[in-house]
């Protein structure tokens, strides 16, 4: 057969097309992406207790799939709330408006719970527990996309003893988001946001599984005299439990529960992680998750780690312990995801909301700059200096999350300008003790900043939402009792989190490269090839996909 000139050359266009197309045909979707926040987990967890792992847990994780090791918050503040809205948008609270765990409404004049919402009642309690949703999350989710990209059949289910831990990662469009009532009932809640009734699965998880069981002892896992990698048991630095003289193991928690709360004992110890385990494997099987070729999502927040760390600090042997466990609950969750799902039928990434100072008071024990604010003595100067200044009392209408809020129209009222009192505020206040820096919410809006704890600081301001002025402490001082740790500043021991991909569509390997929070959900959206969330900042991680 003869060809022209012209015909061979269409061919050859052709052939190329088809290649290319071939080339960028999307490669296949895992069935399931999991994500896992570990509440207040420090990246330095994984190394400290590193031989204390056994091979199925985060070792599997590091040595499957792929280690971030140098992955940070990009964004003040560090909370809860914030964390887990921003890992799953992919933005910061600049643009996703979760500013804090609470915060005050300068609309309403009140302060806000992040996930709160009366529009809604409880499922599964009574109590006003369940009234929840993510109405105040202002962007999309990667679970949102995905829910958009899917035609709404891809599911998503969020779980967390956290109301906040298991809403905000869900999203707007989730199928459910779950979390734990403790106190005198000990059982999985929801909302009416999602359903009106319990799935039969969760019912049957609350009548099969009572709490109760895990009302046993703690105590460590292996010989407290192997745990070489915290403190000594007895200090100074820890809280405890009521009713326990000291915070030491072991820990009779069916002897200890009346005194802390009930059921909710369980939310400080490292069975409530146990518990987070179970009932995550029951969703898997009880919503049928990764049983076709629609990707489902499945978000999992283990909470306990940051009540405990709250509780004993991040150099106790209850630490330790805790994370000793959890290595294996997460080896039972990863075996339930291999045999539900199937091997490299499934994605997951780990990472964490925020992490967590060393106790200022063992900091100071070791000759380390450390210490506590002295906030009444702070009230006490700067109301006098409001007094004597503006003569006026009432300029201030609240002070929380280190924000001043001030009293607009009072300000105008007086015939003052809003910059020149939030100025004398920025003024004042740099030169008390253990301040390190004071900005104004003019400054923010006007100034951009590229780096440092400003770029920080911005990135978490919330123009509609943040105060008027903003104070950042000096390292390692904190507004917290002498025992335990705390969160929420932008000093490396707060931002400087795990970050762990592996299975379906993940490179082998690990980097010291810097990486951001909001990295996470372009580059599982970029593994998914669908839309990244609308409100994202971050970058795919090219080097994890594979």
């Amino acid at each position: 057969m003869k060809y022209t000139t012209l015909t061979l050359l269409g061919l050859i266009l052709m052939m190329s097309c088809k290649v290319k197309e071939e080339k960028q045909a999307p490669s296949s979707r895992p069935k399931l992406v999991v994500g896992i926040v570990v509440d207040q987990m420090r990246y330095d967890y994984l190394t400290r207790f590193y031989n204390k792992y056994g091979d199925g847990g985060f070792k599997r994780m590091m040595n499957e799939g792929f280690n971030c090791k140098n992955n940070h918050y990009n964004y003040i503040p560090t909370y809860t709330g914030p964390g887990h809205a921003s890992i799953y948008t992919g933005t910061t609270p600049k643009y996703h408006g979760i500013i804090g765990n609470n915060w005050y409404d300068k609309t309403i004049k009140q302060s806000v719970y992040c996930a709160g919402d009366t529009s809604v009642q409880s499922v599964g309690t009574l109590e006003k527990s369940g009234q929840m949703s993510p109405h105040r999350l202002k962007t999309t989710t990667f679970a949102d996309e995905n829910r958009l990209f899917t035609q709404m059949q891809g599911k998503t289910i969020g779980v967390s003893i956290k109301d906040r831990g298991a809403i905000m990662p869900a999203g707007h469009t989730a199928n459910a988001a779950y979390w734990f009532q403790g106190k005198d009932e000990g059982k999985w809640i929801s909302s009416t946001y999602y359903m009106n009734e319990l799935p039969v699965w969760v019912n049957d998880f609350n009548a099969e599984h009572s709490v109760s069981k895990y009302l046993t002892e703690w105590n460590t896992f292996y010989d407290i005299e192997t745990y070489a990698e915290s403190g000594d048991d007895l200090n100074d630095f820890e809280g405890g439990f009521k009713g326990k003289e000291t915070a030491t193991f072991p820990y009779q928690l069916d002897v200890l529960k009346d005194s802390n709360g009930g059921y909710d004992i369980l939310k400080s110890t490292a069975y409530g992680n146990s518990l987070i385990a179970d009932f995550a494997i029951a969703a898997l099987k009880g919503e049928q998750l990764g049983q076709d070729d629609i990707t489902d999502v499945l978000t999992v927040s283990f909470s306990s780690t940051d009540y405990i760390g709250h509780n004993f600090g991040v150099n106790s042997k209850e630490i330790e312990d805790t994370y000793i466990r959890l290595d294996k609950d997460l080896e039972r969750f990863f075996q339930a995801l291999d045999a539900q799902v199937g091997k490299n039928n499934y994605t997951v990434f780990l990472t964490a909301d925020h992490a967590a100072v060393n106790v200022p008071a063992y900091l100071q024990s070791v000759k380390i700059p450390a210490g506590y604010l002295d906030n009444a003595k702070t009230r006490t100067k700067f109301n006098a200096f409001m007094e004597q200044t503006f003569k006026a009392s009432d300029l201030v209408e609240n002070v929380s999350n280190n924000q001043i809020f001030l009293n607009r129209e009072k300000i105008k009222a007086m015939g003052l300008e809003l910059e020149d009192v939030q100025e004398a505020i920025v003024n004042e206040l740099i030169a008390y003790d253990h301040v390190d820096k004071v900005y104004s919410a003019t400054t923010m809006g006007t100034t951009e900043f590229s780096e440092g704890i400003e770029a920080l600081l911005q990135r978490g301001y919330n123009q509609k939402r943040s105060g008027d002025v903003i104070v950042v402490s000096d390292p390692a001082y904190i507004s917290y009792p002498k025992t335990g740790s705390t969160h929420g500043s932008g000093f490396s021991y707060d931002t400087h989190v795990p970050l762990l991909f592996f299975g379906h569509g993940i490179a082998h390997g690990e980097t010291i490269k810097k990486t951001e929070i909001t990295d996470i959900a372009p580059t599982i959206s970029a593994l998914l090839g669908i839309n990244f969330p609308n409100g994202a900042i971050g970058q795919p991680l090219e080097f994890v996909l594979n």
